[in-house]
């Protein structure tokens, strides 16, 4: 079973964002229930860190994918437009 998880990466990625949602409902549940200020912010980092780690997931079975096929590929446009891509991804993630 731990196998079909890792072999499929989508259920992955959605398993891992459902337990962040879940996470989120508890934080909401804190600011509703006015929960000492400290004990949310550190929640919020603990999402945040999770959302991190589903984002470089994502980029690497994007890595792994779709830019090795471009890059292999013959089409000069789609590996500049992929190369591009990445580039405006690290570039946004430098700004956050």
């Amino acid at each position: 079973m731990e196998n079909d998880k890792r072999s499929n990466p989508a259920d992955n990625t959605i398993r891992r964002l459902k337990t962040v949602e879940g996470h989120l409902r508890g934080v909401i549940r804190m600011v509703e229930e006015d929960a000492y200020c400290i004990d949310v912010i550190r929640q919020i980092q603990a999402i945040e860190a999770a959302l991190g780690k589903v984002s470089s997931k994502i980029l690497e079975e994007h890595l792994n994918s779709c830019v090795i096929t471009a890059i292999q590929g013959n089409d000069k446009k789609e590996r500049e437009r992929v190369l591009k891509e990445i580039t405006e991804v690290f570039d946004m993630s430098t700004k956050v």
